[in-house]
């Protein structure tokens, strides 16, 4: 069953390049013309509208923000979506590429952060009226919950994405072994299989969503 989360090679070349490259070459490339069809205008209405969700709780100074917070927002969508086809890899099932994503981009926001205004990000480790015996725990306690950030990011999205593809392989495995011994049963698993798969796709994209939103939420406490 955890033989699909291996990554998949070639001649001894891994696969996982062309598995992450592949949702760019969905998106049709813009010309020099506003609308040129339909296809066109449905991609630029889902980007306006994911990069208003984004930065609508930023300031200006966060829109600067918006152009790889949108794009990570459509990669991991893409990628998360196009995983559920059969015979496909999910690159976003590897916990070593969403770290990989999240530890950069939580230490740019909370580089910046430091950079800009120092005393309130350090602030944030210690909450105003805390009583004196309680500041060296609490110290350490928000420091911890700081450190653990992005490896919540990157566990999140990979346990999410990884019990869905595992819970589909199961039932589907069922399916197809009791499709000759009991069919009223295989129906009925048939009929789970196919709300479960409803439920994968808005998990897909729901996970995108928050990754790139709680990214934005810690870029707005530092700014």
């Amino acid at each position: 069953f955890f033989d699909q989360f291996s990554s998949p090679s070639l001649m001894g070349i891994p696969l996982i390049l062309i598995a992450m490259t592949f949702p760019a070459l969905l998106l049709p490339s813009p010309n020099n013309r506003w609308v040129t069809d339909r296809l066109s205008t449905l991609q630029l209405w889902i980007i306006n509208l994911i990069t208003k969700q984004l930065m609508t709780p930023l300031n200006k100074k966060g829109h600067k923000w918006a152009l790889i917070l949108t794009s990570l927002m459509v990669f991991l969508l893409l990628i998360n979506l196009l995983g559920l086809l059969p015979y496909t890899f999910t690159p976003t099932t590897q916990l070593s590429m969403n770290l990989a994503l999240a530890f950069p981009l939580w230490l740019a926001t909370l580089l910046t952060g430091l950079r800009n205004q120092p005393s309130i990000s350090l602030g944030h480790l210690l909450p105003e009226g805390t009583p004196t015996l309680l500041i060296p725990a609490l110290i350490m306690i928000e420091t911890t919950s700081l450190l653990i950030r992005p490896l919540a990011l990157g566990v999140r999205l990979t346990a999410n994405l990884t019990a869905g593809h595992l819970l589909i392989q199961l039932i589907s495995t069922a399916t197809t072994t009791m499709m000759s011994t009991m069919p009223v049963v295989s129906l009925l698993t048939l009929l789970v299989l196919f709300l479960l798969t409803i439920l994968e796709v808005a998990v897909a994209m729901i996970q995108a969503y928050v990754f790139v939103l709680l990214l934005s939420l810690y870029l707005q406490e530092n700014i």
